[in-house]
């Protein structure tokens, strides 16, 4: 794995790298082959919070956690800690569907053992509880911002009325907005 490791209001020192190289270096164990991917990591200091993201953009797998802790050691082994219950999620859960040649199935170790705290969790984990429908309005994506606003909601579905697709506009973590739409 190559690490890419940047700091935002934050020296990245040696010992702090090593630290990181190290505990990602421990998801290697769950792959049969170690993956030749980057490793995407962005340290960074807001206030009293350290917050880690981590992004390994793999074939067919994209792997990514964020966390936010009072001590940066903390928040990166928080961080592992949730790419660790990914990766058994994908083996365990996901590759249940889909046991094709090319399924992420062989990616993986077969001798992975659940997390002591986790409990098994049956394919019907994913239960739609309400359904609501309703006719898009042709609207630009300003004009969804507003309305996605006015109802409180951190996003909102329109009918595009310069493409006419459908797209989704949603406030971001910071505070700024984004903007889903098909290619």
């Amino acid at each position: 794995m190559n690490f890419n490791i940047r700091g935002e209001n934050l020296d990245i020192t040696p010992a702090l790298r090593e630290y990181v190289e190290k505990k990602v270096g421990k998801i290697e164990k769950y792959f049969d082959t170690v993956p030749s991917s980057d490793v995407h990591v962005k340290m960074s200091v807001l206030n009293k919070n350290q917050k880690v993201e981590i992004t390994i953009p793999m074939p067919k797998l994209l792997l990514r956690a964020e966390e936010k802790h009072s001590d940066m050691y903390a928040a990166i082994d928080l961080v592992i800690e949730k790419l660790e219950r990914q990766i058994r999620k994908h083996k365990t859960k996901v590759n249940r569907k889909y046991r094709g040649e090319d399924s992420l199935k062989y990616m993986f170790k077969n001798e992975l053992e659940p997390l002591a705290d986790e409990e098994p969790e049956d394919d019907d984990d994913f239960e739609v509880v309400r359904t609501k429908r309703f006719d898009l309005k042709p609207m630009d994506a300003e004009e969804a911002i507003l309305q996605m606003d006015m109802l409180g909601h951190n996003f909102f579905v329109f009918s595009n009325a310069v493409s006419g697709f459908t797209n989704v506009v949603y406030k971001r973590k910071d505070g700024r907005y984004g903007l889903i739409e098909p290619e």
